[in-house]
């Protein structure tokens, strides 16, 4: 109740700057240059924020009040008890979130090192478009650069192609998880661990692409826009766009990317929240000035008591992911004593690699285990440990070091959207 009734505060401190961000959510604080409008944008709210903060600071002396009001107000995420995408997703593959886009691989499905289109996670803001290729095209424009480009699909072919293979993982990946810690949800769908999936993306270098338009030396931001019902849009530094594992993706795993993941094209930004890959990409906007959007000031961001507001954003934005571990067995998992089981998972380190991987059962000691398959950068790790398990229910803990030094920790701090939890997790075990 105590956490409900602070984030009410902050929220309420903070919903001036949420008036602006709505106001120009359609095509988002960056699609302009800089203008007059813009500076009384940004004055109103400012005002009205400082009003509503006074009201929120207010609001959290009475704590028990504020967490009953917000128990009942309505939720503005819709439930749905049908798929709205494309490819099939039978449960023994996947988990659904309840809103008919969002889909959790169970992690018993997984497989091998590559995970298969058809067990691939779904995440999306909206049903999947249907986008005609034909009369699809790219649009390139923005002060920071010189001309303003279209590209059709063949365009794109006609580039050199790259493949990559990259882990991709959702910024809410463990979210389920403040529940049982804190005792509170965080906003948004309940994921365990089986949003994430590593695939072989192919396609044409981000940078490439851009260059066409003539890049400036001015350039600082780099902003991909789907044509999803949401127009999902969201900022990178120039620097990263350019670099050698930022593509803008045609295919997956040898195939032309399926509809759900983004066709005619996504961009992968390697390393980083799945949020800043933008699926089914219509524009990109380079700009001289930093650029925003809903989905780096509002959402994907860390809200919290020990995350500060970084203006216009209700927080830090969310860029690269932390390491994490997960374990290939199902909530809760079962399996048969006396049998000698390899117990199997794998492990992400963002844009870094996974070098260490240890195991612990129950309250015993931490196991070094044995790391197997590929090595690469931006990809998850798998891993194994042998244990003979006996009848009873039991815990198995795992935690990753990656090669700059990151070590999943015990704990992380509460925040309200509930991203990026990577504390070591209990996995409940029931040996029969």
């Amino acid at each position: 109740m105590r956490k409900r009734s602070l984030f009410a505060g902050v929220t309420a401190g903070a919903a001036g700057v949420g008036v602006l961000l709505f106001a120009t959510s359609r095509k988002g604080l960056g699609s302009r240059s800089a203008d007059w409008r813009t500076g009384v944008r940004f004055g109103l709210g400012a005002a009205v924020g400082s009003l509503l903060g006074m009201a929120g600071e207010a609001l959290t002396r009475v704590p028990e009040k504020v967490a009953l009001m917000e128990d009942l107000m309505p939720k503005t995420e819709m439930i749905f008890s049908f798929p709205r995408v494309e490819k099939p997703v039978p449960t023994d593959l996947f988990m659904p979130k309840g809103t008919g886009t969002d889909f959790e691989t169970r992690p018993s499905a997984w497989g091998g090192f590559i995970t298969s289109n058809d067990r691939f996670y779904l995440r999306s803001h909206s049903p999947t478009p249907k986008i005609d290729v034909d009369s699809w095209r790219l649009k390139i424009d923005g002060t920071g650069v010189e001309r303003p480009v279209e590209l059709a699909y063949a365009d794109l072919e006609a580039f050199p192609q790259v493949t990559l293979i990259r882990t991709m993982e959702c910024a809410g990946n463990g979210r389920r998880f403040y529940k049982e810690h804190f005792g509170v949800e965080g906003e948004g769908g309940q994921w365990r661990t089986g949003a994430m999936g590593n695939a072989e993306w192919t396609g044409v270098l981000l940078r490439d692409v851009l260059t066409r338009a003539g890049v400036k030396p001015t350039a600082r931001d780099v902003m991909p826009i789907g044509l999803d019902d949401h127009e999902v849009r969201r900022p990178m530094p120039l620097s990263k766009a350019m670099r050698d594992d930022t593509l803008l993706v045609l295919k997956m795993n040898g195939e032309t990317l399926p509809a759900d993941h983004g066709f005619p094209a996504r961009v992968l930004v390697s390393g980083w929240t799945g949020t800043a890959s933008i699926k089914w990409v219509g524009r990109i906007q380079v700009a001289e000035e930093s650029l925003h959007s809903p989905y780096n000031t509002m959402e994907y961001i860390m809200v919290g008591p020990n995350y500060p507001m970084e203006f216009p954003a209700l927080g830090p934005a969310i860029t690269e992911m932390p390491v994490m571990s997960v374990i290939d067995l199902d909530w809760p998992a079962e399996l048969l004593a006396n049998d000698t089981n390899a117990i199997q998972g794998r492990s992400f380190a963002g844009e870094g690699r996974v070098l260490e991987v240890s195991c612990k059962i129950d309250e015993g000691e931490w196991q070094r285990a044995e790391l197997f398959g590929p090595d690469l950068e931006g990809c998850w790790r798998q891993w194994r440990f042998p244990w003979q398990p006996s009848p009873g229910k039991h815990e198995i803990r795992v935690r990753a070091t990656d090669d700059r030094g990151r070590t999943q920790p015990d704990d992380v701090p509460w925040n309200h959207h509930g991203y990026l939890y990577n504390a070591v997790i209990a996995h409940p075990v029931t040996v029969t």
